[in-house]
């Protein structure tokens, strides 16, 4: 019987130590970036979303029973010319009246080599869903001058806006067409650890 309680007890402390391995890591904008880079004639137009948000929920001991969940604020897109702007934001391109977020949520993580893994999961845009791998740099954790455990990730990736819905383009008089159909984007997170909720007043930690 004794042989049996240890047992249970081991089994209920591997089990809640299995429940913490993973941490919510939140992401913190100003410390973060997601531009953005399409063909244009006979160069590039670049571009940065400027709101934006997610989580990741990072095991440290096996990254890849992690997770993440990332969603952007079409309407925050900013290419420094607001006539071209607001193009951008009308139903020719992302519609964002329609379409108001474009999101990712994960669905599997394997290692790819060293600290790159890759990411899978469905990226929703322009209100088309489709699975993409994503190679993600993960760069480590560290702890900032306040306390705050941060852990950093980046990832560069090529979308068709085509497979989107996101077609519109204007014809040269010479031949050809004005804008590419590849966007090149690019996204740089640094996340903050979210630090457990304190016990309500009253409560010893675990208790009733």
């Amino acid at each position: 019987m004794r042989s049996l309680l240890r047992g249970l007890a081991l089994g209920l402390v591997l089990v809640g130590s299995a429940a913490r391995a993973a941490d919510t890591y939140e992401v913190d904008p100003v410390h973060s970036n997601v531009t953005f880079k399409i063909r244009h004639l006979i160069s590039y137009v670049t571009g940065q979303f400027r709101d934006f948000n997610g989580t990741v929920e990072l095991d440290l001991q096996d990254p890849t029973r992690s997770s993440v969940s990332f969603a952007i604020k079409a309407a925050s897109l900013d290419t420094a010319n607001s006539r071209r702007d607001d193009h951008l934001r009308s139903a020719d391109f992302f519609d964002v009246q329609k379409y108001p977020e474009i999101t990712f949520k994960s669905k599997r993580i394997a290692r790819k080599s060293g600290s790159t893994y890759e990411v899978t999961g469905d990226l929703t845009l322009h209100g088309v869903t489709r699975e993409i791998t994503l190679a993600v740099d993960y760069l480590g954790t560290a702890r900032d001058p306040w306390g705050n455990d941060r852990a950093g990730f980046s990832t560069s990736t090529k979308l068709d806006r085509k497979a989107y819905g996101i077609v519109w383009n204007q014809t040269l008089d010479a031949g050809g067409l004005l804008l590419g159909d590849e966007v090149e984007v690019t996204i740089a997170l640094e996340t903050v650890r979210k630090k457990p909720e304190p016990p309500a007043a009253g409560k010893a930690p675990g208790g009733s």
